[in-house]
């Protein structure tokens, strides 16, 4: 058992309590073993014992950890029996100090198995032990120990400061862990505990060499909507577990916000090696996770960023354009960063850099696409398509620039430039062609605008022009993200006389509830199931369920992109009235 231990003071022992203090007081986390080194030489040398030590324990694992041992061991055993000792199969004496709360002394006539430990880590034969708690808050949190080969008793006086000492220590061991807790809140994520964006971009500044993964859960939001977004936040607690426990334990795990984590691995990887690591990323994730009392998946896409694809290219970018590859395909893929995205990336970075002047300077210009009668092949409509010839790009693809739009907050201010060219065109068409009407594309984010209906009427009144002159087009994904929304304005636009096209009809996840809810008016069959027209089966197929639809709901049909008299021939059998593409006439400027 521990020794009683006396009531005492001298002093002698103030000098030597008030320079641990001030040693002490400075201390760090990335320090401590040296400060805690200084210190226990003081005190070796001034209590003429043989080594003093420093241990913290691990309130949480129940483990009492080394750290810092003077003078240190010339040789330490691997694994040092000293290092960790869990309280749970420690000896009789070190079990002890998980809950000591005063002095205690033992001499070599004391517990056989603690001084066959100390043989076994030190090589000494007999000690006598020192051990003062740290103490706080009620809670012993580690121990301050001295030892002396052979025998050794201890003053009152000597105690007492010692007690002081021990608080000392653990006032030190208190502070630098509140230290270490605000430090690990700002270099990482507060759900997650992974280290966060800014963390991980120092890290890639240290070690250039090494690859980078970003991981996208798929529809993540499906789950939040279905049970609430604290069952998504445990998913995403799980998710960063399975990630780190996938890699290796010089690799970083990192939380990017929202549903994207990133992995860094260490060192020189290849791409092959790079999606090994990443299927294993993608199946840790799929595997099933009990929420709520339910199993549930999710999948996962990846994109990787390899140092060497090219020096100049920012990893984590390059990682994220991939990630955004493999969502585009579907999700649950991987795709690594190439030459091609690099290319289609610097031309984004370059057209979101000029846009904004082009749109507002007049370098966009429109050009007409005829849609024409299958019967008698006369032009009844143009569909009004924006065009960027670019001084240094040369033509820039609709889909980049009207992207680029939608991502920067220049969607309705594009919108409204086209909408405004076209009826300004169709104005002045008028005269020679009075039936012509002017399809113009919309926005998904036009389409939920509350006053896109005030800005329709509006271009309308300003070039003379009614509702029945205008069709705008809608893809499905656009009627279906916002239902609510997107029914309002539409049916603003259809009172004003405005006819409704959902465009690509046939690629989206439209219901024929949807269909009859929406005040619709014509369905545009999508280019690739009429390309293959009379050569590919299934194409015919859906192309014939589009025209059955079409015909059940009372909608005009319009077939995009007929390229030959044989698909003009089947759409006109099929009951389609109206189509447009290279067989008629390219789209070209007015």
């Amino acid at each position: 058992m521990w020794e009683p231990t006396g009531t005492p003071g001298v002093t002698d022992l103030d000098g030597l309590v008030a320079a641990v203090a001030t040693r002490l007081m400075g201390a760090t986390s990335a320090g401590l073993v040296v400060a805690v080194q200084d210190v226990l030489s003081r005190l070796v040398a001034f209590f003429e014992v043989d080594l003093s030590f420093l241990r913290f324990h691990d309130l949480a694992r129940r483990t009492t950890n080394l750290v810092a041992e003077w003078p240190p061991r010339p040789v330490v055993p691997d694994p040092d029996p000293l290092g960790v000792i869990p309280f749970a199969t420690a000896d009789p004496v070190f079990a002890a100090t998980e809950h000591l709360t005063a002095i205690g002394v033992r001499r070599p006539r004391d517990a056989a198995d603690y001084q066959e430990r100390v043989r076994q880590g030190s090589g000494i034969a007999e000690t006598s032990v020192a051990m003062v708690p740290l103490r706080a808050g009620g809670v012993t949190t580690g121990g301050l120990g001295f030892v002396k080969y052979g025998d050794r008793s201890w003053e009152d006086a000597e105690l007492r400061a010692l007690t002081t000492i021990g608080l000392l220590f653990a006032q030190m061991q208190g502070r630098i862990a509140a230290e270490d807790r605000l430090r690990h809140l700002a270099d990482h994520d507060e759900l997650t505990g992974l280290p966060h964006r800014r963390t991980l971009l120092d890290h890639l500044a240290r070690d250039r060499t090494g690859a980078l993964l970003v991981l996208d859960v798929d529809r993540l939001q499906a789950l939040n909507d279905f049970l609430g977004h604290e069952a998504g936040d445990r998913f995403l607690v799980t998710t960063g577990e399975r990630l780190r426990a996938v890699v290796g334990p010089d690799d970083v795990v990192a939380r990017l916000g929202g549903d994207r984590f990133a992995v860094a691995l260490d060192g020189p990887v290849d791409e092959s090696h790079a999606r090994e690591v990443a299927r294993s990323l993608r199946h840790a994730v799929a595997e099933p996770v009990l929420l709520a009392g339910q199993s549930l998946t999710r999948t996962a896409s990846v994109g990787i960023g390899l140092a060497a694809a090219d020096p100049e290219t920012d990893r984590l970018r390059g990682a994220e354009e991939a990630v955004l590859a493999a969502k585009s395909r579907g999700g649950n893929e991987v795709a690594a960063f190439s030459a091609a995205m690099l290319a289609r990336e610097r031309m984004r970075v370059a057209v979101e850099m000029t846009l904004p002047a082009a749109l507002r300077g007049g370098a966009l210009g429109l050009a007409y696409q005829p849609i024409v009668d299958l019967a008698t092949r006369a032009t009844v409509g143009v569909e009004a398509l924006a065009r960027w010839e670019h001084p240094t790009l040369g033509a820039v693809p609709p889909e980049l620039f009207v992207g680029v739009a939608e991502a920067t907050n220049l969607a309705a201010e594009l919108g409204d430039w086209v909408l405004d060219r076209a009826c300004r065109q169709l104005a002045a068409w008028r005269a020679a062609a009075p039936g012509l009407v002017v399809s113009v594309n919309l926005s998904p984010l036009d389409l939920v605008a509350d006053d896109l209906a005030d800005r329709v009427r509006a271009a309308l009144v300003r070039h003379g022009l009614s509702g029945r002159d205008l069709v705008l087009e809608v893809t499905e994904h656009a009627v279906v993200s916002d239902d609510a929304a997107a029914l309002r304005t539409l049916r603003r636009l259809r009172a004003e006389g405005v006819a409704i096209a959902i465009d690509d009809f046939g690629t989206g996840y439209s219901s024929l509830a949807q269909l009859k809810a929406f005040p619709v008016t014509v369905l545009k069959i999508d280019r690739r199931f009429v390309r293959d027209l009379g050569t590919d089966a299934d194409d015919l197929a859906i192309v014939r369920s589009i025209a059955g639809l079409a015909e059940s709901f009372g909608l005009d049909l319009v077939a995009e992109g007929v390229e030959s008299e044989r698909a003009a021939a089947i759409l006109a059998d099929l009951g389609c009235r109206h189509a447009q593409g290279h067989l008629f006439a390219p789209a070209r400027p007015a």
